[in-house]
């Protein structure tokens, strides 16, 4: 099933609660929520008050993107907070099998990621372990960038790899979506499609429904 997940990286704080009305209005069963520690990745954003708090005001799905360094230190604690699935990279951690599981021993799904420079074979071995893999199509740290098409064949070898040894793994992009080009990473077997400025700016529940009727149709 294909899916999407509206990144509120790209929302406005100051209406985040209307917004993300909005978008459960309009029939989406995601939010992706980036968290950034300004060492991983140059900037910082959400943290755990943030997520307890959204918490407590809807049941959406909450897909959690962790861009912070050390992420086994926290990474229970994203769940403790409401994260339905932790996301961490695998660029950030020398202890990739302790970060597994302290999120699947907290009771939320598992989600690996790699940037645009990390080959896809560094996350092969870790397939048979997690829910998703997400695949970076811009380097991490800041929305509104341009979709790196030389990301799109790494999708591909994803999802062949996770064919090939049989698995149900989604696979989750994120950077630079567009109207024009979300086909792209579809085409290529992302499954899972995080959108920011695409559907926060301008109409939300119009630029949703969009987004989800072009992802329904190549489902």
């Amino acid at each position: 099933m294909n899916i999407l997940s509206p990144s509120i990286l790209a929302a406005d704080c100051w209406q985040l609660g209307q917004q993300i009305e909005q978008v459960q209005r309009s029939g989406a069963k995601y939010l992706h929520i980036d968290v950034m520690d300004g060492i991983f990745v140059p900037s910082i954003s959400f943290g755990m008050p943030v997520i307890s708090s959204l918490r407590k005001r809807t049941d959406i799905f909450f897909d959690v993107h962790i861009m912070i360094r050390e992420p086994e230190r926290y990474a229970a604690q994203f769940v403790e907070c409401g994260a339905d699935l932790v996301t961490f990279h695998l660029e950030a951690t020398e202890r990739i099998q302790e970060t597994i599981d302290a999120i699947r021993q907290a009771g939320a799904k598992v989600g690996i990621s790699i940037k645009p420079g990390t080959p896809v074979e560094a996350v092969l071995p870790w397939l048979e372990q997690v829910d998703m893999v997400l695949v970076m199509t811009v380097e991490p740290g800041f929305g509104g960038q341009k979709y790196m098409d030389t990301c799109t064949e790494k999708i591909r070898q994803v999802r062949a790899a996770i064919a090939e040894k049989g698995l149900r793994v989604d696979v989750e992009i994120d950077g630079g979506v567009t109207a024009e080009n979300i086909t792209v990473p579809l085409e290529a077997g992302a499954n899972v499609i995080v959108a920011g400025s695409a559907v926060f700016r301008g109409d939300i529940e119009e630029n949703v429904k969009m987004l989800m009727a072009q992802i329904s149709h190549k489902s």
